[in-house]
């Protein structure tokens, strides 16, 4: 799952776990579709998020791409694709329906939360608060 500022943000307040910390037990860097890297979180060895045990563990603070699923474009843009991913996903095609105004909206708000870029947002994992610089490449 990739991360936004927001995100992270939301995680570490309900993990009650400083930035670093968090990004250093529970992220990545990864390449993504477009080749940039970009802050995931890990999974465990089965590819589960590493937030997840039975039920995530942060339903509350979980990431916007995890809000948003399984209305993701990739899923979306055929029957097979979302037959495809509902093997996998249990709570598919079960519980709560949610509306296309619902959806729609998640989906908008994913667009307004960019992803946490590595090269764009300056982020290195050498920077630290000592020399003036905040967890996210920013100057303090």
């Amino acid at each position: 799952m990739y991360l936004s500022q927001k995100d992270v943000m939301n995680l570490i307040s309900a993990l009650n776990l400083k930035k670093n910390e968090f990004i250093s037990i529970y992220c990545r860097w990864v390449t993504d579709w477009k080749g940039d890297e970009v802050l995931s979180l890990k999974e465990k060895s089965n590819k589960d998020c590493i937030l997840w045990d039975s039920g995530c563990i942060v339903y509350n603070a979980r990431p916007l791409q995890c809000v948003t699923f399984p209305f993701w474009k990739s899923i979306v843009t055929s029957a097979q694709s979302w037959d495809i991913t509902a093997t996998g996903c249990p709570g598919m095609n079960s519980g709560e329906l949610h509306t296309k105004a619902k959806i729609e909206e998640s989906l908008k708000m994913s667009v307004s939360e960019p992803i946490i870029n590595k090269t764009r947002d300056g982020y290195s994992r050498c920077q630290s608060v000592v020399r003036g610089v905040n967890d996210f490449g920013r100057k303090i």
